[in-house]
């Protein structure tokens, strides 16, 4: 009997033996992202039948699924590592937003523009979704870049009255606007332009420098 392992969002066959735990892993993520993709309802039943696992299987790794697809949304981002001290904080911040010279902001190797308005679309419509996709893998992403910032006010580059999880969100959020409300590609030059100015407006209300 042969089992089903995935990698990257793909299903691939595997010899015969029982599947380790990473593998079943790995095939559950693949259906439920394979089930997204094809843009339909991702229910147990669906996962179960694209995965070949059982439905115990499921609920042992996953204990609901909207922590599933929570996890599932998120393959091919990562935790970025944390900033030396000595970084250009200004730079580092526009490398995080992915808004250096070519730099594509939210997205990563194996994680599509696509990908991203799929995730946009499921958690805009189920809010505990959206809930459990921030508190499991967004705002864990933050963290380094948000501790640059502290970094920064604490050798004097930045305010020290700064809130620092707005100013990140007021960086970001010019970025997400361009897709989300705009409708536009983060590639398009005029874009770039238009994040980099409101970027410029907003650091320079955080720096101490005048």
């Amino acid at each position: 009997m042969t089992t089903l392992l995935a990698e990257a969002g793909t299903v691939r066959r595997r010899g015969p033996g029982r599947p380790r735990d990473e593998e079943i892993d790995g095939q559950i993520i693949a259906a439920t992202l394979a089930t997204i993709d094809a843009g339909e309802e991702v229910t147990v039943n669906r996962v179960v039948a694209r995965s070949g696992v059982s439905r115990a299987a499921l609920y042992r790794r996953w204990p609901s699924l909207t922590l599933l697809i929570a996890q599932a949304l998120d393959v091919g981002r990562e935790v970025p590592p944390e900033y030396p001290d000595d970084v250009d904080l200004r730079e580092a911040v526009l490398a995080g937003l992915g808004m250096l010279p070519g730099m594509v902001a939210v997205s990563a190797p194996g994680y599509s523009e696509e990908r991203f308005r799929q995730r946009i679309r499921l958690v805009m419509a189920d809010r505990a979704l959206q809930k459990a996709y921030w508190a499991s893998h967004v705002s864990r992403r933050r963290v380094p870049l948000e501790n640059a910032l502290r970094r920064g006010i604490a050798r004097g580059e930045l305010r020290a009255d700064l809130d620092v999880e707005a100013c990140f969100d007021a960086l970001a959020g010019a970025v997400y606007y361009q897709l989300v409300v705009r409708g536009d590609h983060i590639c398009d030059p005029s874009t770039v332009e238009r994040v980099r100015e409101a970027f410029d407006v907003v650091w320079r209300g955080m720096t101490t420098r005048r």
